[in-house]
C-alpha cells in the first residue's frame, strides 16, 4: 500500500526585517538539528489554514488569523505537500512552547539566515522573498 503524503502548513513570521526560525531538536526523527519554519502536520478533517493557526499556537503561543487561501510558497512531492504563508501580524510574544520539537527559536536577518543549516533547499529564496514582501 502506498504511503500517504504528509501535508504540512508553516508560517514565515517576519518582524523588524527579521525572520523567526525554530531549531529542530537533535532527537527529531525527520530533519534533526536544522533550522525550520514553525508549523506542522495538517490533521484529518482540518484545513491547512486551521492547522497553521493551531500549530503556531502550540509551538509559539501566538495567535494569528486564518491566512488567505493563496499561500506564499507551495511544494508538493510524492512524500510531502507543504504550504507556507507569510505572517506579519500576530498576538502574543513568540516563545518556544514545544521544547521536545525545537531546542531553540530565534530571529534572524537575511544575512544571518543564509549562513544556517536550513530544513529545505528552497528556504533561502523563500526567506529573501518574505523579507522583501513584508517591507514593501
Amino acid at each position: 500500500m502506498p504511503k500517504q503524503r504528509d501535508v504540512v502548513a508553516a508560517g514565515i513570521l517576519v518582524r523588524d526585517n527579521r525572520v523567526l526560525l525554530c531549531h529542530r531538536s537533535a532527537s527529531r526523527r525527520w530533519y534533526p538539528s536544522v533550522w525550520d519554519l514553525p508549523g506542522g502536520h495538517v490533521e484529518a478533517n482540518e484545513t491547512a489554514g486551521a492547522a497553521l493557526i493551531r500549530e503556531l499556537r502550540e509551538e509559539l503561543t501566538v495567535e494569528v488569523v486564518e491566512p488567505p487561501s493563496e499561500c506564499l510558497f507551495h511544494v508538493a512531492t510524492d512524500e510531502v505537500d507543504i504550504k507556507v504563508w507569510l505572517i506579519t501580524e500576530w498576538q502574543g510574544t513568540p516563545e518556544n512552547a514545544a521544547p521536545d520539537e525545537h531546542d531553540n527559536i530565534a530571529w534572524f536577518t537575511e544575512d544571518q539566515a543564509m549562513s544556517l543549516l536550513l530544513a529545505h533547499a528552497s528556504y533561502p529564496s523563500l526567506i529573501v522573498d518574505a523579507l522583501r514582501l513584508a517591507t514593501s
